[in-house]
């Protein structure tokens, strides 16, 4: 795991299948993600796709974008042995 600052927001890259490339996800990502737990990126035809996902305890959870259906999304909606990464948004606490 590796602690990351993309445009300003800071994040871990928890999981990479040989996907994450730091310079096409500052591109892509923009503040439509703030909201999501964790954003998967995969590769398809050489372009980076992203989807936001929620951690289970979100109230904004449901099966779609529920972070712990992952392996689900990756086998039916991304192509086949692609490669792909997922980031999860660090919550610092202010006080």
């Amino acid at each position: 795991m590796k602690n990351l600052d993309i445009n300003g927001k800071k994040y871990i890259l928890e999981e990479d299948n040989n996907g994450f490339d730091l310079e096409s996800v500052e591109e892509k990502l923009t503040d439509y993600f703030d909201d999501f737990d964790y954003i998967v990126g995969d590769w398809a035809y050489n372009k980076l796709r992203l989807k936001g996902f929620y951690n289970k305890n979100n109230k904004k959870c449901t099966s779609i974008n529920n972070v712990e259906n992952l392996d689900n999304y990756l086998k039916n909606y991304c192509a086949y042995g692609c490669k792909w990464f997922k980031l999860k948004k660090i919550i610092e606490n202010s006080k």
